[in-house]
């Protein structure tokens, strides 16, 4: 019976080619503005590491006191360099890592080469393990590596492609502003997004690639300058790296991870404790004032999925219920106007489940055609979201198999939603009726 209903259908369509061809644009474009907006929509809200987020916490110390905080009773977002210094020597987590962003110059040692400008992150031996970050060749440097100053180095698959044809480089060296390093590991594709550790410095996504992993410590001590935010409560005595080191300023990004409920709250104390030591030191002269959320809820108290992204699904959603209610409506005049074959079918013995299937069945087809369409003007949204949104973040929406199957189906499932009433109604046609009119 499916064929002779899908056979039905067909002729109906025929008879009235261009009523069908309205509804079949009216889903289309309903559907295809709601999955580019949520295209979008998923690529900034997923969790960027949804196995690990629940135990990585950021903490924050303030340091500048009352008169800095604003209405909002909120200590700054990144930690100053003492701040950071203490809690890596405590090491009270399980994992930790002090993170500030770079972007030195590098040059490979083979002759001939010239210097190139790199995007990436000072941060600790634990970053590596702390974050899952996956390795092509080798591994990260050790904790000795850290606390001896060590010249070595991370760099991203791409920059090895680039120096060294894609080749096995540990163990080579590279020149970083003027100073020799030796790759340790090369890593595999690793862009998350957004960028979560390091939220401050980066906005929450990027468009430049981590290229370049080095040692805190061995960059500060380097002399390599930040290119992150810096938040001053006053300007630094020195110039540069080495200002904000003897300064206040608020310029590195912390991760810790903490395994249980336990454990962060033991986190909490330990960071209360430190706030008192500050105070009983004379250093500060106010109670302490600290904050310690996990990644989630620093991502959600930063506001890094931007609100334009979720107001414009709730909007392209609405757009779709009224192509929904349009269509409903044409399907019903559509309809009705058969009622004399509907009448003359149910004489002739079909039941109200086999009217109730045909017409249902023709809904179906409507949605799949809007489907297949909206497959293309999806596309073609995808493509062009540039022009509304930032580069970074328009760049994230991607179309794979797992959104167009949700096209189809949404596609779908909401004509088969619009023509449960008209075929409700198409059943309950009287065939006396419709046969009295002959």
């Amino acid at each position: 019976m499916f064929s002779y209903y899908v056979n039905l259908a067909f002729r109906s369509f025929r008879r009235s080619p261009g009523l069908t061809a309205l509804m079949v644009l009216a889903i289309s474009f309903g559907v295809a503005a709601t999955m580019t907006t949520f295209a979008v929509f998923r690529a900034v809200s997923g969790d960027p590491i949804p196995w690990k987020s629940s135990r990585l916490f950021v903490p924050q110390v303030d340091t500048w006191g009352p008169a800095a905080r604003g209405s909002s009773g909120e200590p700054p977002n990144a930690l100053d360099y003492g701040t950071a210094s203490a809690l890596l020597r405590d090491h009270r987590g399980t994992l930790q890592s002090a993170i500030y962003k770079l972007s030195p110059a590098v040059q490979a040692s083979q002759t001939g080469s010239h210097p190139i400008n790199v995007d990436g992150h000072a941060v600790g031996a634990e970053f590596f393990p702390m974050l899952d970050v996956p390795f092509r060749y080798g591994s990260g440097w050790s904790r000795q590596d850290d606390e001896a100053r060590a010249n070595v180095a991370v760099i991203s698959e791409r920059l090895n492609r680039r120096l060294f044809g894609g080749e096995n480089s540990v163990g080579r060296t590279l020149a970083i502003e003027g100073r020799s390093y030796r790759i340790v590991g090369v890593l595999r594709h690793w862009d998350p997004q957004p960028r979560f550790f390091d939220v401050v410095n980066t906005g929450g996504f990027s468009a430049a690639g981590e290229d370049l992993l080095l040692p805190f410590n061995t960059a500060i001590a380097a002399g390599i300058a930040t290119t992150g935010n810096t938040a001053c409560n006053k300007n630094p005595d020195e110039a540069g790296i080495a200002g904000l080191v003897h300064s206040g300023c608020a310029w590195i990004a912390y991760l810790v991870q903490l395994d249980s409920r336990d454990a962060a709250n033991a986190y909490r104390r330990y960071l209360d404790g430190y706030a008192r030591q500050l105070k009983d030191s004379g250093a500060v002269q106010w109670e302490p004032n600290n904050r310690l959320r996990d990644l989630p809820a620093w991502l959600d108290h930063l506001h890094v999925v931007p609100p334009d992204t979720g107001v414009s699904l709730l909007v392209a959603l609405g757009l779709l219920v009224v192509c929904l209610v349009n269509t409903s409506g044409l399907l019903l005049a559509k309809f009705l106007r058969r009622s004399g074959e509907i009448g003359m079918r149910r004489a002739v013995g079909a039941s109200r489940t086999a009217i109730y299937a045909q017409f249902l069945i023709e809904s179906g087809m409507v949605g799949l055609a809007g489907g297949c369409l909206g497959l293309g003007l999806t596309a073609i949204g995808v493509m062009c979201v540039h022009w509304l949104l930032p580069a970074d973040i328009a760049s994230l929406a991607r179309i794979d198999a797992v959104l167009l199957a949700l096209t189809i189906c949404l596609a779908l499932l909401s004509t088969l939603l619009a023509g449960a009433y008209p075929t409700l109604r198409a059943t309950r046609v009287q065939p006396s009726l419709q046969l009295k009119a002959f």
